[in-house]
């Protein structure tokens, strides 16, 4: 079935801090069909040669590429907006005790079906997703990722020193991921990661079997934390003195990769940022959690300058929104910050194309390209009152600046996966 969708379109395909120009049409028509963009382009130039098929208009709304969330914990779900502590006794306090839950399937199942309708509330349609220790998490996250069609991409968590009742074994860990990667492997949008959830809860053994796992499976991703929080590096370091830093730790065994995801990586010197960038890992920047932390504040332009990938994480619950709206706004004041201010195209780009990217999913999803899938979110930037005053005049880039300070999950008027409605803030008014 082919379909279109008339409104007004942006896509940011490429970094504009490279120079790379964002593609906008003021009026313009995209193209669907089975599930692909076949066309995206101003409505004049397409109209007459897509004559006849069932339009969907939405005047005065934005069709932006779906939003691509690098770095969330869905296990976190319900503890979003837990006070007090840093990240160490935060996990001690929290999380940690939240996570045992998951051993059962049933609570697993309902925490999925509501954390992936809760993404897909907030525009995002593509997730790069942590579960827990228990096989039972994976497998719950997967189906409920599979009845949507969204393309999630998890992993059973690697943990063998962690906390009583919530800790495997380095053969438990393995044979849990192997029998999940055949067991969910080419099912659906689903993709697998590798996930130690960092080095302090894995031992080397552990950690060398992460790397061996990688290594067999040249598909799968690897998913994991760099250099969050302060205390975090020093306990690090302190188990391992004589590494040259925390990515160091990884890379002896064989975690730092092309298919790398490191979630953070706040406190990271030029040595390791430029191993980053020459092994192609990504980093996925997580601003909301950063500073509920007090974790501190990612340096974009410094990991920019060395090749890293960046894509843009909520870090729910850690991290204190679903909204990649939200979080690019929050974004900006970080690097406010450290004296640098995010363009409003960049952030744009950090939420689709970056975070595509860093998944290595560009040649799928979040350009809106022809031949990928169409996903794509139609924001509303007259969704309160203040944002209809705020956006009513002005340049594209100070109406999309405004979306990102002032927008939330009420800026989504539709959602949609493969060109088919997933969402609709209709639905819910």
């Amino acid at each position: 079935m082919i379909r279109g969708f008339r409104a007004e379109l942006l896509s940011v395909p490429d970094d504009p801090a490279t120079g790379a120009a964002p593609i906008h049409h003021a009026d313009g028509l995209l193209v669907v069909e089975d599930g692909h963009v076949v066309a995206f382009d101003d409505w004049a130039t397409l109209a007459d040669g897509f004559a006849g098929i069932a339009i969907e208009h939405f005047p005065g709304k934005l069709i932006v590429p779906g939003f691509v969330d690098a770095h969330v914990h869905y296990p976190q779900t319900d503890r979003i907006a837990a006070h007090g502590e840093q990240l160490l006794e935060w996990l001690d306090r929290h999380i940690f005790p939240e996570e045992q839950r998951f051993a059962s399937q049933a609570h697993a199942a309902e925490v999925a079906a509501f954390f992936l309708d809760e993404l897909l509330r907030n525009g995002t349609t593509s997730a790069l997703v942590f579960a827990t220790v228990d096989a039972a998490s994976v497998d719950a996250l997967f189906d409920a990722a599979l009845a949507r069609d969204m393309r999630v991409v998890s992993g059973k968590v690697l943990m063998d020193r962690g906390p009583e009742g919530l800790r495997d074994t380095v053969a438990t860990g393995r044979a849990d991921s192997e029998a999940l990667i055949r067991r969910w492997r080419g099912l659906g949008r689903l993709g697998y990661a590798v996930t130690p959830r960092f080095v302090l809860t894995s031992s080397d053994a552990q950690l060398a079997d992460a790397g061996a796992l990688v290594a067999a499976h040249p598909n799968v991703l690897m998913h994991t934390h760099l250099t969050e929080n302060a205390g975090e590096v020093a306990a690090v370091a302190g188990r391992f003195p004589d590494a040259a830093d925390y990515l160091d730790v990884y890379d002896r065994f064989g975690l730092v990769t092309d298919r790398s995801v490191f979630a953070h990586c706040i406190h990271l010197d030029e040595r390791a940022l430029g191993r980053m960038g020459e092994a192609g890992s990504a980093a996925a920047f997580c601003p909301t959690s950063n500073l509920f932390l007090g974790s501190g504040l990612f340096d974009l332009d410094r990991a920019a300058r060395q090749g890293v990938t960046v894509g843009l994480g909520s870090d729910v619950g850690a991290g204190t929104t679903f909204s990649l709206l939200a979080t690019m706004g929050e974004a900006y004041k970080v690097g406010q910050l450290r004296g640098s201010s995010l363009d409003p195209f960049r952030a744009l780009y950090l939420a689709t194309a970056g975070g595509a990217r860093a998944l290595g999913l560009h040649d799928r999803i979040g350009s809106l390209a022809v031949g990928q899938e169409a996903d794509f979110v139609v924001l509303d930037p007259a969704a309160t009152p203040l944002l209809a005053r705020r956006t009513r005049d002005g340049s594209l880039a100070e109406r999309l600046f405004a979306l990102q300070i002032l927008g939330d999950d009420r800026a989504i008027a539709n959602t949609y996966l493969m060109g088919r409605r997933a969402h609709s803030r209709q639905d819910l008014t």
